[in-house]
């Protein structure tokens, strides 16, 4: 688009409101305004001055404030909302059914809703993350679009303005001094001792100091940026691991998340607290609790697999023996293996007999083993005893047949075929705890003869590689808020005009009174004419009497 060419001759960008060179206001709005808007120095912004391609719409969109904030309500809302019901990581692993049947169980129609729409993993999400993408976008273009232009104004500016430029400041002063030289020449000396830096032109004089702070939001930008970069990786794999699993005594197992690592579980320990020491720590709490667990220990081994090894092979080499303590984790290439939970007395194995009722003869006994039963126990003497059935935590008959809510042994139930060798046709029985179905009369009958049980350690597996890039965008976002709270950006001019009148006009990103208070410490040694600040009542009057009013 083309250039607009102010009346000093300086070319300004299309969309520029205040002249790059003198100040003059360009645009209608700003010499329209009396006073000038000094947010991005009046330069012009890529989002206010290219409308018309593709390009340009998706800028425009993404670079609304508008957008920005209605992208940041729909996060905030979202994730509110996704705190209202356990989020998937926190339903039970034991939950014998499918998480849809767990979240309309305990939370009924509403609980049914909140899963099909997905916000049951929400932050795993697809959806999630395109909104956190789309608030990293509009976080990136509108910095972008207000970032160039202001650094490009501010490395620009010149120390003489325009009059009109001063005169629409909110603070500016105008008037006539005894001696203009000296006036200029102490307020150079003074303003350098407050710290300022001072450039001098053709007798005007540019003070300027913190111009750091207005990189402040910038600097937030940037650390938010770091901040959500950290959070998407967690949906790569390798940079983030948090996962449950459940190892059972005896067991090994693939460890979940953690690929080419095997643990085992050795033994598990529960520690109570005896009486006398419970007595002295919990009073009153061990007669309503009964006995408090003290510790609980999970003593595993460590393996590896070998490298070059085919998959599902067992060529395993041991790494190392440990104790997985409560805040003792195991580690191990960027693992943590933490004790979190645990379950006692699980079935493992359950004996039966195998007995004539009428001679409670026993024709012999077999062990079924609960995590991987045979299909066939031969007894010996021609009798055997086939599982035509097997329900590991049996909860009554459903359509017609026995149903089982989970594959964990919690009550376990059979159906077995007893074939002796005066009923080679064989007998049916349906058994179950403290139960034993028949469809007719039988000659034999299976009888419970023991049980061996085992418990199961409840261990959470950790990687975060992301967990330093969050901590170091948390650390340039404080830094950017430090930077822009506690420092402002301050202006002054003072330049003596063509009619030898001097002029002086400041300006601040925040903190007015400060800089009034500067000014005022200014005055206080140097000759220059008395100012006002247009948005304050109280200094929206000339200062001493006999002032003349420079405002028309």
């Amino acid at each position: 688009m083309s250039k607009i060419k102010c009346q000093c001759g300086h070319e300004n960008p299309y969309g520029t409101e205040l002249c790059e060179k003198c100040g003059r206001p360009l645009s209608e709005k700003a010499k329209k305004s009396d006073i000038v808007d000094m947010r991005y120095e009046g330069s012009s912004r890529r989002s206010q001055t290219y409308k018309s391609s593709i390009i340009d719409k998706i800028w425009n969109f993404f670079s609304s404030v508008k957008i920005g904030v209605s992208i940041i309500a729909a996060v905030l809302i979202t994730s509110a909302i996704g705190t209202i019901f356990p989020q998937k990581f926190y339903v039970p692993a034991t939950t014998p059914e499918g998480y849809l049947e767990y979240y309309e169980r305990l939370y009924g129609t509403v609980g049914k809703l909140y899963y099909q729409l997905g916000f049951y993993d929400m932050y795993n999400s697809w959806w999630f993350k395109v909104l956190v993408g789309m608030l990293a976008t509009s976080i990136i273009i509108a910095s972008i679009d207000r970032v160039v232009p202001l650094y490009k104004s501010l490395k620009k500016q010149r120390t003489r303005r325009h009059p009109s430029f001063m005169k629409r400041q909110r603070i500016f002063g105008e008037g006539d001094v005894q001696n203009t030289e000296e006036s200029l020449a102490k307020a150079e000396e003074k303003l350098k001792a407050m710290r300022y830096n001072v450039k001098i032109e053709n007798g005007a004089i540019l003070a300027e100091k913190y111009r750091f702070s207005r990189w402040g939001p910038y600097v937030n930008h940037v650390g938010l940026i770091i901040f959500i970069s950290g959070v998407l990786l967690r949906g790569i794999p390798g940079f983030y691991v948090d996962e449950a699993m459940w190892l059972r005594e005896g067991e090994t197992r693939n460890i979940v998340g953690a690929p080419g690592y095997v643990l085992e579980n050795k033994k598990f320990t529960l520690e109570n607290y005896s009486k006398e020491e419970a007595e002295k720590v919990f009073g009153e709490a061990l007669e309503k609790n009964g006995a408090i667990v003290k510790s609980y220990t999970t003593d595993v081994t460590l393996y590896k697999q070998n490298e070059g090894a085919l998959p599902g092979s067992e060529s395993l080499e041991k790494v190392e023996d440990y104790a997985i303590n409560v805040n003792k984790p195991l580690k191990f290439d960027g693992y943590n293996v933490f004790q979190m939970d645990y379950k006692l007395d699980e079935l493992k194995n359950m004996t039966f007999h195998l007995v004539n009722k009428s001679s409670e003869e026993s024709l012999g006994e077999f062990t079924v083993d609960l995590s991987d039963p045979e299909k066939e126990y031969d007894l010996g003497n021609g009798s055997t005893v086939n599982m035509l059935g097997f329900y590991p935590d049996y909860d009554g008959i459903k359509d017609g047949e026995p149903y089982s809510k989970s594959p964990v042994p919690n009550n376990p139930a059979f159906i077995f075929q007893m074939n002796t060798p005066d009923k080679p046709e064989g007998e049916k029985s349906f058994v179950a705890i403290r139960q034993t179905l028949e469809v007719e009369e039988n000659d034999y009958a299976i009888k419970f003869a023991a049980a061996e049980t085992r418990n199961i350690s409840g261990l959470t597996i950790r990687k975060d590689k992301t967990l330093y890039i969050l901590l170091f965008g948390g650390l340039v976002f404080m830094i950017g808020v430090i930077q822009g709270m506690y420092w402002q950006h301050r202006r002054v001019w003072i330049q003596e005009d063509t009619k030898g009148h001097l002029l002086i006009a400041a300006h601040t990103n925040k903190n007015w009174f400060s800089l009034r208070k500067e000014l005022d410490t200014l005055r206080e040694t140097v000759d220059l004419p008395a100012y006002i600040d247009r948005q304050d009542p109280e200094l929206d009057k000339p200062e001493q009497e006999g002032d003349e009013e420079i405002w028309t």
